[in-house]
């Protein structure tokens, strides 16, 4: 079944903007569950999918997929988030950034954007950077809701707008969080690589294969 994908840094790699006490609790716990629970469901359904994403497919829109749709959406989700961030800091270059520039006009207006996207969304969710139709734009979705579904869509980043993703950092406070992050966390290179994949160049992130089905192939 889908296991639970290691942080691809340490702990503490994302202070002071992300502490480890919310890792700890944000990836072993509540990422945790949602695959635990996963797998459960799967179980009890006598599934063995091939991947994530066609879980993820096969039980959006609600009515009895919902749950399996929910914890794998966000085991996906999760997984995605962490390869969104470094604790490398860096800029967008090369075709990134000019894809950015031609979308939002440069990476402060993409900041501006996003963050005011992110506060202004109500209830849980995620913000996404994705690429759909040549250019970039800045989404919100509720809940477990990701772009798995869209075929169109690429996503290039995302931050966790759940309060368990900045309530122990910052409390109540989304907007110092998105900024926080925003400054200081996001992947570039990775966004560049899903930037690549969206315009058939290379392939786009993938959650890990199942364990029995990559042990038999």
């Amino acid at each position: 079944m889908f296991t639970l994908p290691d942080l691809p840094y340490a702990y503490d790699a994302l202070e002071p903007t992300m502490s480890a006490k919310t890792l700890h609790f944000h990836h072993d716990k509540h990422h945790a569950t949602y695959v635990e629970t996963l797998n459960t469901l799967l179980r009890e359904a006598g599934q063995t999918p091939g991947s994530l994403e066609d879980v993820i497919r096969q039980n959006a829109g609600g009515g009895p997929g919902a749950k399996l749709f929910n914890n794998a959406a966000q085991a996906w989700n999760h997984a995605f988030f962490w390869k969104a961030m470094t604790p490398d800091g860096g800029k967008p270059s090369g075709d990134l950034d000019a894809a950015i520039r031609a979308s939002f006009g440069g990476l402060a207006q993409l900041r501006e954007i996003f963050v005011k996207e992110g506060v202004a969304h109500f209830g849980s969710g995620w913000a996404w950077l994705v690429a759909e139709g040549g250019k970039l734009s800045v989404k919100t979705m509720h809940d477990a809701q990701d772009t798995v579904t869209n075929p169109a869509t690429t996503p290039l980043l995302v931050c966790d707008i759940w309060e368990h993703a900045y309530y122990l950092d910052y409390q109540n406070d989304r907007k110092g969080f998105l900024g926080a992050w925003f400054d200081a966390l996001p992947n570039w290179d990775f966004a560049a690589s899903q930037l690549a994949a969206a315009n058939g160049r290379g392939d786009p992130w993938r959650y890990a294969t199942p364990k029995a089905l990559a042990k038999s192939a």
